[in-house]
């Protein structure tokens, strides 16, 4: 079962498989998300995900359960 994944603020929306790697699928949707370390300690990558939770998206895959997830990328000037 795909999982639709919908990018804010870019308003971008796109099918993924769960397990699928969050940054692959932004990259699929031409969505960018600024990274730093690839290991989730510099929080460059952060997103909020459905509204109430922030994860990184370097280490955080598409979850199973859900047929709809939004994507809301920070706005961070220092990246």
């Amino acid at each position: 079962m795909s999982v639709e994944i919908h990018f804010l603020p870019d308003n971008v929306t796109v099918q993924a498989d769960p397990g699928e790697p969050l940054l692959e699928v932004a990259e699929r949707a031409g969505v960018m998300i600024p990274t730093g370390c690839l290991m989730g300690s510099c929080h460059a990558c952060e997103v909020e995900v459905n509204g109430d939770e922030s994860v990184c998206a370097c280490i955080s895959a598409v979850p199973a359960g859900s047929p709809r997830l939004t994507i809301n990328l920070y706005v961070d000037p220092t990246w």
